[in-house]
């Protein structure tokens, strides 16, 4: 691997991060130059790099004015949110009395790392939201992967990116509401261990259209 493509692939990463936990907000404007000086590069690496993000649609690149920060459309976020729900709630259906004892253990460990997460959280470190928005994502994945269905599992993973993304945005709109997302992570815990899929279809896609602010139609 030559040393350009290596500097490429971590001005890549890097961005890319930034945008998926919200430091590189939607609609932001930025140059090569800005992002070279701040990772200690040259310019080279960063324009690849943001030619690349373009291509997966996370930019849009403006010749002599810089790269935007492509904004979250309101329909993609109503649709990774109905298809987060038909697949989160469908995988807790699948679950037998045998899956849950080991699942619970799991989701009540995040619950733990959560509540810690929110005891020391400041509004104002983008780290620490990130890294709760982080710990909610894999939360739910949890589940998701208890049910045992790899295709689902795979089509969920397709959408950890978005996903990360949607929280992060989420949380800098309204970080103190980290609490009441745990209170509702707790609920759905008590719901998978009651088997009471009716109950928990109802909380979840309460949970997804607080946290994210939408109108989930037909759930």
């Amino acid at each position: 691997m030559s040393k350009t493509y290596s500097a490429a692939e971590r001005a890549y990463r890097e961005i890319k991060e930034r945008i998926l936990t919200g430091a590189l907000p939607g609609g932001e404007l930025i140059s090569e130059g800005e992002i070279a000086n701040d990772l200690g590069t040259s310019r080279t690496p960063v324009r690849e790099a943001f030619l690349r993000l373009e291509t997966e649609g996370w930019m849009r690149l403006y010749p002599k004015r810089g790269a935007l920060v492509v904004p979250i459309p309101s329909h993609e976020a109503e649709h990774v949110a109905h298809a987060r729900y038909v697949v989160e709630t469908a995988a807790v259906r699948a679950l037998t009395a045998a899956d849950r004892p080991p699942l619970l253990d799991t989701l009540r460990e995040s619950l733990t790392r959560q509540r810690e997460l929110v005891a020391n959280l400041d509004a104002s470190d983008g780290q620490a939201l990130a890294r709760f928005a982080t710990e909610d994502t894999d939360f739910h994945r949890g589940y998701v992967v208890a049910a045992g269905n790899p295709l689902l599992t795979g089509f969920y993973d397709s959408l950890r990116e978005r996903q990360r993304r949607m929280n992060s945005v989420a949380l800098h709109r309204a970080p103190m509401n980290t609490a009441r997302i745990v209170e509702q992570h707790a609920r759905l815990t008590d719901l998978i261990a009651a088997g009471d899929t009716a109950a928990f279809d109802t909380a979840l896609a309460d949970h997804l259209s607080g946290v994210h602010q939408l109108e989930l139609r037909g759930l």
